[in-house]
Parts: C-alpha cells; structure tokens; sequence
C-alpha cells in the first residue's frame, strides 16, 4: 500500500515544492484542510521554517534555510521508514533523460535561433517549428507516467504529477499554448518543476538529477 505522508511533513513540503505558496495553494497540493495547513503553517513559522513575502500582488508563504533543512530531514526520515529510497533514486534516474528532453523542447518554444541571432525570441509564427515542439512536449508527457507511477505506488504525495502535466496540454491542444510554459504552479513546465524539486528534496537535493 502506497505510504501516507503525515500532514505536517506534506503542509511544509507543499511550500518547497511550489516554491511560494498562499496557505490555500500549500493545502490544496496535497489535499490537505484549509484550517490544518493553516495551523501546521503557523506552528512551523513559530520555528522558523518558513516566513511570509508579500511582493507588489503576490503573497505567500517560502522556506527558509532552516525550513529547506528540515523538510529533507522530515523526507529523509520517510525514506527510511517506508525503505522507498531505491523506488525514488530510480525515478530520479529515470527522470534525468525525460529532463533533457523537456529542457530542449522548453527552450525550442522560447527561442526560433535565426541565422543573425541564436537567441531569438520565438515569436510562434513559425507553425512547424511550434508544432514540432508541441509533439515533443506531448510525447514527454505519455513517457511521465511509467517514471512516476512506482514513485506514487511507494509514495501517495507523488500522485498526480502525469495527470497534471496531461491537463495542462490538453489546454495548448485546445488553442491557449500559454501553458506551456506560463508562470504559475499548472502549466506544463510548472508541473514539471515541482516533480523535479520533489525528486531534489526526496533525495537530499543532491546531484542525482540534472537540473532543470
């Protein structure tokens, strides 16, 4: 039976792996009551795990150095308990040729090199070049779930992650491309920067996996 993490451990671990996130985004990650995240949030502010920001029109909670610490201790201890570490490194592994790929087709969609400018912008005119990446991206996504499903089936937090990817193509399919790589937790490139911190943090945030 796939291993549930405690609520703590997933409340502060939604703040690592979104990066930044309201107490709403840290609680629906993982599924977890508004209230509780809320009080789990508190409690691990009040030990100096995460802090609030506020930017211009963006607020939130983020780890703090001592919060990063910790999380890995929480995961490391979960790896231990559960025995999922060789389940995890070899996603991880897995991950690491998907993570090329998706790297190159990100860049082909942000840049069209032109023969007077290398990086140039893609100005999405060149509806071969987008469709070329576009199939790449979609290929990517059908390879997602055989790295993911033994992570999910040892660890339930890694639920999700393919079925995300999925929606937020089916999304470009049907004419709003800004999802692929919009800023934002949901779009293709955003679900696939959370798998590749959770693998980071699950493992210690070593060099198992090439960074994204």
């Amino acid at each position: 039976m796939s291993h549930q993490s405690s609520a703590a451990l997933l409340a502060l671990h939604a703040v690592r792996v979104t990066g930044m996130a309201s107490t709403e985004r840290a609680a629906a990650r993982y599924g977890l009551p508004q209230a509780e995240a809320h009080e789990l949030l508190e409690d691990d502010r009040a030990r100096g795990y995460v802090r609030r920001v506020e930017f211009v029109d963006l607020a939130g909670w983020t780890l703090t150095e001592s919060g990063r610490t910790e999380d890995e201790r929480r995961l490391a201890a979960e790896l231990a308990l559960t025995g999922a570490r060789p389940v995890v490194q070899a996603g991880a592994d897995d991950f690491v040729g998907l993570n090329a790929r998706l790297l190159t087709a990100i860049t082909d969609w942000q840049l069209r090199p032109q023969p007077w400018d290398r990086l140039a912008a893609n100005d999405h005119t060149d509806h071969r070049w987008d469709d070329r990446v576009l199939r790449e991206l979609t290929r990517i996504g059908e390879l997602l779930a055989p790295v993911c499903d033994p992570l999910a089936a040892a660890l339930s937090r890694f639920e999700g992650y393919p079925q995300r990817y999925a929606a937020a193509m089916a999304r470009v399919a049907d004419g709003e491309r800004s999802w692929v790589d919009r800023v934002g937790p949901d779009s293709a490139h955003g679900v696939w920067l959370e798998l590749h911190e959770d693998l980071r943090a699950t493992l210690g945030a070593g060099p198992c996996v090439t960074p994204s």
